[in-house]
Order: structure tokens, then C-alpha cells, then sequence
């Protein structure tokens, strides 16, 4: 069968895993864990470009991104310009970043994260928004740490209903 024509199946786990991320994303937290929170949305979307490089990339970055822009009530477009570059090194380097144990991708995710916590940071300052300085890290720490986990239930869930 035609590559262009192959059916895609689980696309409905794609979408409920992003919208799982995004609750998590605004889910409320107590002031001193807020700087702490992972970037579940964006591992979410490092999983699926890996795993499906043909089939996630920059354009569902650029659209992940800008739904969570506007979920955060970020500047829009930021997430956005973010996770397309996430995306792209993503489905770029995916044949190494499999390779990889999934503790060393979990260190890949934490240089992912930190990338992106920086433009955010960088992207902010030219509007003169303010941020966090001193919490840049925090987010990348607590995603490198959770990224097993999330590895191992979104590899499961992609075994279990044939995501391709």
C-alpha cells in the first residue's frame, strides 16, 4: 500500500493524551509549587514525535503551541514559535534520541525543557513581560524527573490500542 495512502490508527489517543496535558497545565496549583510544575504539554509532544515522527512534527507543535497560548494567557504565538522548534529537534534527531535509555532521554527532555524555558524567558523580556529568573530550571527539573513515567504510559497506551 501507497505510504501516502497507509490509515492511521489511534489518532483519538493522540488528541485525548494533548488534552490531558493541557488540563494539567492549568490545572491550579499552590503558590509555591507553580514555578515547579513540569511541561507536560510539551513532553506529551516530545512522546508522540518520537514515536510517530511521520506523523507529528512542526505543524502540530505550531498548533499545540498556539492552543496552549491561549489556555495560559501567554502572548500568542510564543508557545507556539516554542514548541515548533521543540517539535522540530524532536522529529529531527528521533533515531538517536530512541536509542537513548529512557533516563538519557529524560536528560534530553531536560535540555528540551530548558531551550524552551529560555526563549520563553528571552521572548518575555522583548515585551516586557516579567518572569521568574530564578525558577527558569524548575519546570525542566520536574519534567526530566517525571519523564519515565510519562514514557512508560504513553508507550503502553500506544502498544495497547495500535497507535501508528
Amino acid at each position: 500500500m501507497n505510504m501516502g495512502l497507509k490509515q492511521h490508527h489511534g489518532s483519538w489517543v493522540l488528541i485525548l493524551s494533548f488534552i490531558f496535558g493541557f488540563m494539567l497545565a492549568i490545572m491550579p496549583l499552590p503558590v509555591w509549587a507553580i514555578a515547579w510544575r513540569p511541561n507536560w504539554v510539551m513532553m506529551i509532544l516530545i512522546y508522540w514525535c518520537l514515536a510517530l515522527p511521520h506523523r507529528l512534527g512542526v505543524t502540530t507543535g505550531w498548533i499545540i503551541g498556539i492552543i496552549h497560548d491561549v489556555l495560559t494567557d501567554t502572548l500568542l504565538g510564543q508557545h507556539a514559535l516554542i514548541f515548533c522548534l521543540i517539535a522540530y529537534i524532536s522529529v529531527k534527531f528521533h533515531r538517536q534520541i530512541r536509542l537513548f535509555s529512557v533516563w538519557q532521554q529524560a536528560i534530553t527532555v531536560f535540555i528540551l525543557v530548558t531551550i524552551s524555558q529560555v526563549l520563553g524567558i528571552m521572548i518575555r523580556s522583548i515585551f516586557g513581560q516579567p518572569h521568574m529568573l530564578g525558577f527558569f530550571i524548575s519546570p525542566a527539573l520536574t519534567s526530566m524527573l517525571l519523564w519515565p513515567w510519562l514514557f512508560i504510559i504513553l508507550r503502553d497506551l500506544r502498544r495497547t490500542y495500535r497507535v501508528s
